[in-house]
């Protein structure tokens, strides 16, 4: 998929804008928004998924109100010898409870991970258990969040 203007036509963009601001849409729903029958629309999703523009479907959930308020993007450098090893330690990282997000980045930190923690006593243990005292850390610097904005879908 390198260039979705060429590869997808506007019912496509359509479906792929509606399905961003909504995933739960019912197919025949999705199918009356975008003006083809609910049969092609079905095709026309499956086609999405399998080609790599649609990813998979997801709720939308408030770290907040399941009791996880506090919210940190956790910047992580790693050491010149833990190169060999980064797949598997952003995959290690990333099935750590309260871990949202995990970047892996170009530039000077290697990773950036969005954390949701309980309480900053909860973030700090983070932080210290699961990155500082690992010799393949040599660096973090952790921003709080105090909100978070989504950004529209990248289909304009």
């Amino acid at each position: 998929m390198n260039n979705l203007r060429a590869e997808y036509d506007d019912v496509d963009r359509q479906i792929l804008r509606a399905l961003a601001d909504d995933a739960r849409l019912p197919n025949s729903t999705l199918a009356a928004q975008v003006g083809v029958a609910p049969s092609t629309c079905l095709m026309r999703v499956r086609r999405l998924q399998e080609a790599g523009a649609i990813l998979g479907f997801h709720a939308d959930l408030s770290p907040a109100a399941l009791g996880r308020p506090l919210q940190a993007i956790i910047s992580v450098r790693l050491a010149a010898h833990a190169r060999t090893r980064i797949r598997q330690f952003g995959a290690g990282i990333a099935a750590l409870p309260g871990v949202l997000n995990v970047f892996f980045l170009a530039g000077a930190n290697d990773f950036q991970v969005h954390l949701a923690a309980e309480s900053a006593d909860e973030l700090r243990d983070f932080v210290v258990e699961n990155l500082s005292a690992s010799r393949e850390v040599v660096m973090t610097e952790t921003n709080l969040i105090f909100e978070h904005l989504r950004g529209r879908s990248p289909i304009v």
